[in-house]
């Protein structure tokens, strides 16, 4: 259990990362604490029909995905998944579904199903959530300025279903660009490598690829 805010946890992490990059991961966790937010981690996304019936032609090229209405959303999201994407909440550290998912695939908007990062940009970083070195493309995504819980990060956001998807900050890998987009996983779908073709992901398949 955890005794402050995921947020506080959160910048908690990205001090400690700015003062001295070898913290480990127990440290971490004996900062973090007592009891939680009374959210409920969610172990089984809700399932969402899936909005790409083409084949993308160029995996870097925004697609015509379209945001569902807000009572699509409540039907189609878990409750979760809901306060995540569309009220910026933050789900539990290392009681989230994807924090330790290493397979190949690649993660989409839960709300509209639009490709933003893939698996060969996933890397551990200890924080209890997936850390990303980057998205797939730049123009997928939204960054603004986050004042909120009396801290001042940046916020990711998905341009084309506008649905929280956490912060970026600057403590990531160097070899890797040096940015460290930590998500909820609330807010992402995995499709495993296996499946992509079949789900209409099959043109991503070559960014697996790279290393």
């Amino acid at each position: 259990m955890y005794s402050q805010p995921p947020e506080k946890y959160q910048q908690q992490i990205f001090g400690l990362r700015c003062c001295a990059m070898s913290v480990t991961v127990g440290l971490w966790l004996t900062l973090s604490g007592g009891g939680l937010a009374s959210q409920a981690a969610c172990s089984t996304h809700a399932s969402f029909p899936q909005t790409q019936q083409q084949q993308q032609q160029n995996p870097k090229k925004p697609m015509s995905y379209k945001k569902p209405s807000d009572a699509a959303l409540k039907q189609q999201l878990t409750p979760l998944q809901y306060a995540v994407t569309q009220h910026s909440e933050t789900e539990r550290p290392f009681k989230n579904e994807y924090w330790d998912e290493f397979r190949e695939g690649i993660y989409v908007d839960v709300t509209t199903g639009e490709p933003l990062f893939v698996s060969t940009d996933k890397f551990e970083s200890g924080c209890g959530w997936p850390s990303f070195s980057k998205p797939i493309a730049a123009q997928l995504i939204q960054e603004n300025k986050d004042q909120s819980h009396g801290m001042v990060r940046t916020e990711v956001r998905s341009r084309t279903g506008n649905a929280h998807l956490g912060h970026v900050f600057d403590d990531g890998p160097t070899d890797k660009g040096g940015l460290r987009y930590c998500i909820n996983s609330a807010s992402l779908r995995f499709v495993p490598k296996q499946d992509m073709t079949k789900e209409g992901y099959g043109q991503y398949l070559d960014l697996l690829n790279k290393k």
